[in-house]
């Protein structure tokens, strides 16, 4: 099946909305519910598949694993978050290959120092500017898609303070990257000013719960960005079920609660394929074989 073309959709002006996934069951409701576009965060799928914090902790295999299976099981163009390129130069040069290969439609590259942190959480540090120029021009020069697109993701603003992170949204923007994306902005004049700043196209990063402050779609294509990303969206929402859900259990000792709704059973197994298996079952059945032979 064919995806969406992030490039394509930045050039004809169209507002791409992604939200975070960071599991294969919330693919599949996406699937469901209709997104050209999906993004693929580093902190909530670490959080999913390994129950630990983004702190650099998972390796750029696992990362890039559970990328390939999300653009498996995903209709959308997949953004996916590839922290610092999991190491030097020739990292991101393989990072940016197997990103690739694995299905996505672009890259996001960031210039924290490792071990990285979540972008809206303290002690981050920001490696010199030069090196994550260099970056950008690696991964630019990596693709061998010209359709696959490079974000350069600069966590100054903490350290650098707005100015400093703007001046390096700017370098990256010239050394090559596709689109530009200034993390932890901490007020809608700060969002303004790098957009009528920046001339490349611009990413918003909606964390709900972190340093910048949430706006509706409408609200960000007026500040002048192009494009956002709701990572924690989902992962939050489901937390909150879950933990509804546990609590209504332990004390009420059931699951039945006009107050914890409960995803319909059947359109779920249709969701992850089990049509599928039972067409194939019928078509394939044998009669079992009479006991007295």
């Amino acid at each position: 099946m064919s995806k969406p073309s992030l490039k394509a959709a930045l050039e004809s002006g169209q507002f791409v909305l992604a939200p975070g996934i960071h599991d294969m069951i919330t693919a599949a409701v996406c699937n469901k519910v209709g997104f050209d576009f999906v993004y693929a965060s580093g902190y909530w799928m670490t959080a999913s598949a390994l129950g630990l914090p983004d702190a650099g902790i998972a390796s750029y295999t696992q990362m890039v694993d559970r990328v390939a299976t999300l653009c498996r099981t995903s209709n959308a163009g997949v953004i996916a978050d590839a922290d610092t390129g999991y190491g030097g130069l020739l990292n991101v040069h393989h990072t940016v290959r197997g990103y690739e290969e694995a299905g996505v439609a672009a890259i996001q590259i960031e210039d924290q120092e490792f071990p990285k942190k979540c972008g809206h959480t303290p002690f981050k540090r920001v490696v010199p500017i030069i090196d994550m120029v260099e970056k950008v021009k690696v991964a630019v020069e990596a693709r061998r898609n010209p359709e696959t697109l490079i974000i350069a993701r600069t966590d100054a603003r903490q350290t650098d303070g707005f100015e400093g992170a703007l001046k390096r949204g700017l370098a990256y923007g010239d050394a090559g990257a596709d689109v530009v994306f200034l993390e932890a902005l901490e007020s809608e004049d700060e969002m303004r000013e790098a957009c009528r700043r920046v001339s490349k196209p611009m990413m918003a990063n909606m964390a709900d719960g972190g340093r910048t402050p949430i706006r509706s779609k409408a609200e960000m294509q007026d500040i002048g960005y192009n494009m956002a990303i709701f990572p924690a969206a989902t992962g939050l929402a489901a937390a909150a079920a879950a933990e509804a859900v546990l609590n209504l259990l332990k004390n009420e000792g059931t699951s039945l609660s006009p107050d914890v709704p409960l995803f319909d059973f059947s359109e779920f197994n249709s969701l992850i394929g089990f049509d599928d298996v039972w067409d194939f079952e019928r078509r394939w059945a044998r009669e079992p074989k009479d006991a007295a032979e």
